[in-house]
């Protein structure tokens, strides 16, 4: 077996390799994490330290992670028959397992995030951990049925040296079809173009921008949905703070252009209160309803 580190670095391809990873995680946390917990509105924020370094992880949520790995194994059976219900479009989901889908999905990306914190360069982990959350999101359509690829739009453009393209990447593209009709030259109407990244901080315009551009450039309206894990951070060591800048969401809403979605794994607390609520939601509600909505409209 690899060691952990590499193990976490490697490309993720199934709900499986999501799972043993995250169960590899959970057992190595008791191992390192120093016994001094703070606790910052409904966070943990959690400390290693060895030979006088010291390192945190990324806050995490009480509510949502599960710490211990054999309470992780002991709800893969139910998460696996929340699968099972997506894939037939069961209209019929209890609070309990909505909460299961987002908690279970949080537990998996977080603990991957919690290893790298204490394993890896904070640059060098950055970049993985975005990979594994596209990744672990893309693995889950792929699991209820949803044909889905990532696809780079090359919108081409006049300079004074000629033609010139334009890469407009987009993280996934989520498709009605047996499998996905967009190109790098067409997006089809019926398909949805899905940002996914870690969190909003420093991304939430561009997602507006691209829909304009996207629309503009292949000549009809695009569905277009984020996906984030959260939009919470550490500051400085005993505390945190959240990175939603809703006021400036609803802004580029009103006055550039609105999104078909925005869905959280851990939303953060603006999202749950008016008016926000109304373009913002749990992960869960992504894949047990509005998804299906989505791309039959």
């Amino acid at each position: 077996m690899s060691s952990l580190i590499n193990d976490l670095q490697e490309k993720k391809n199934s709900l499986s390799e999501f799972e043993s990873i995250a169960v590899r995680v959970l057992e190595y946390l008791p191992n390192v994490l120093n016994e001094k917990l703070m606790k910052k509105n409904g966070y943990n924020i959690h400390m290693a330290e060895s030979a006088g370094t010291r390192k945190f992880i990324r806050p995490i949520n009480q509510r949502l992670f599960i710490y211990s790995a054999d309470d992780f194994k002991s709800k893969q059976a139910s998460f696996r028959q929340a699968i099972e219900k997506m894939k037939i479009r069961n209209e019929f989901w209890t609070i309990a397992e909505k909460e299961l889908i987002d908690s279970y999905l949080y537990t998996i990306q977080q603990s991957i995030g919690a290893g790298f914190d204490l394993l890896a360069n904070p640059n060098s982990a950055r970049k993985h951990v975005g990979n594994r959350f596209e990744e672990l999101v893309k693995v889950i359509f792929t699991e209820i049925g949803v044909a889905n690829k990532k696809t780079v739009l090359q919108i081409p453009y006049q300079t004074d040296e000629g033609e010139k393209t334009y890469k407009c990447e987009n993280d996934l593209i989520l498709s009605p079809y047996p499998s996905v009709k967009s190109t790098g030259r067409h997006l089809d109407e019926h398909e949805i173009v899905v940002s996914v990244k870690t969190t909003s901080k420093d991304r939430m315009g561009k997602m507006f921008i691209d829909k304009i551009l996207l629309e503009r450039f292949v000549k009809h309206d695009q569905k277009v949905i984020g996906i984030f894990l959260n939009d919470v951070q550490r500051k400085e060591d005993n505390n945190i703070s959240f990175t939603l800048v809703s006021g400036l969401f609803m802004v580029y809403s009103n006055f550039l252009t609105e999104l078909e979605g925005i869905y959280y794994l851990d939303p953060p607390p603006n999202s749950l209160k008016e008016p926000y609520n109304n373009y913002m939601k749990p992960f869960s509600e992504l894949v047990t309803k509005d998804i299906w909505s989505l791309l039959t409209s």
